[in-house]
């Protein structure tokens, strides 16, 4: 009697996402990559559970130089990247990033982990997303009559937003396979993070999609789109931000030329990360104005 051939290897993400071929799926907790964690001392954080049904912690981010006068610190949302498949608030390079978020940018800083697919497929990590900020919101209203601020969102900061479609764009077309988010890898997380049987046009990889809801209507805090001139979701974001401008929604781009998917993570003390850092500030300073 022939023994049954073993599971094997059919989808992998950045080595530390193994799907197998019976549908089992193996993680590995920390990347591949050794990223040393960088921590002065200057920001306190620990880890909060706020989702005990899935399991779901996040860590915060408190400068220790908080100033004089009981100043209110604003706060700012962090949720890691990995194409809704890999990633956690653990990684080193989202330790160092939130560390100096915190610091550079003298907030509170909140860092959430979210379901990953393929066990937990889209919309599950936007659920989740959603939950961490309800979660704060209801830590705020408990600790009122201590002074702690409502939560309040001033503005979105997006980060080389995720965005997908089914017809390339150009800078999908044209992305060297060396990229550190390269084509085959990008279609692969839109394959194992989707809704079973859903294209890339699926309105949450495609908000201006056939099958998408109208936006006209939404009401948007003022929104501030990073992209990077070499990241293979340039086009992507770039459309989406025209696309909200045109409709009348307060939106700017910020384009980092040279500058590949994640280069704020990869290396946060580069040139390039340092002025994106100012240029979150002075947008977290000024309650989401353009300058």
């Amino acid at each position: 009697m022939a023994s049954e051939a073993a599971p094997r290897v059919v989808d992998e993400c950045r080595g530390v996402l193994f799907v197998y071929s019976d549908g089992s799926v193996v993680r590995r907790a920390q990347p591949g990559f050794a990223t040393p964690v960088r921590d002065d001392g200057t920001v306190e954080w620990k880890d909060v559970t706020f989702d005990e049904a899935h399991g779901l912690g996040l860590r915060l981010y408190l400068p220790r130089d908080r100033g004089s006068g009981g100043r209110r610190l604003p706060v700012f949302f962090y949720y890691h990247g990995g194409g809704f498949c890999i990633g956690s608030r653990t990684w080193p390079n989202v330790q160092n990033y939130c560390l100096r978020l915190a610091s550079d940018l003298g907030a509170f800083v909140v860092a959430p982990d979210y379901r990953l697919a393929p066990e937990h497929r889209l919309p599950a990590a936007l659920d989740d997303a959603a939950a961490a900020v309800l979660w704060l919101a209801a830590q705020a209203k408990e600790a009122g009559a201590n002074g702690l601020a409502p939560v309040t969102v001033r503005g979105y900061v997006q980060l080389m937003p995720f965005f997908g479609g089914v017809e390339r764009t150009l800078s999908e077309a044209e992305c060297p396979d060396d990229a550190f988010l390269n084509r085959p890898l990008n279609d692969r997380y839109w394959r194992l993070s989707l809704p079973e049987g859903a294209t890339a046009d699926h309105p949450v990889s495609n908000p201006f999609g056939p099958g998408a809801p109208a936006l006209d209507a939404v009401e948007f805090a003022p929104t501030m789109v990073v992209v990077g001139g070499r990241d293979i979701l340039h086009d992507r974001a770039v459309d989406y931000a025209a696309r909200l401008k045109a409709a009348g929604k307060p939106v700017e781009v910020r384009d980092f030329d040279g500058q590949q998917h994640g280069f704020f993570t990869i290396d946060p003390w580069s040139d390039a990360s340092a002025e994106l850092m100012r240029v979150i500030k002075r947008f977290v300073d000024t309650d989401g104005r353009f300058d």
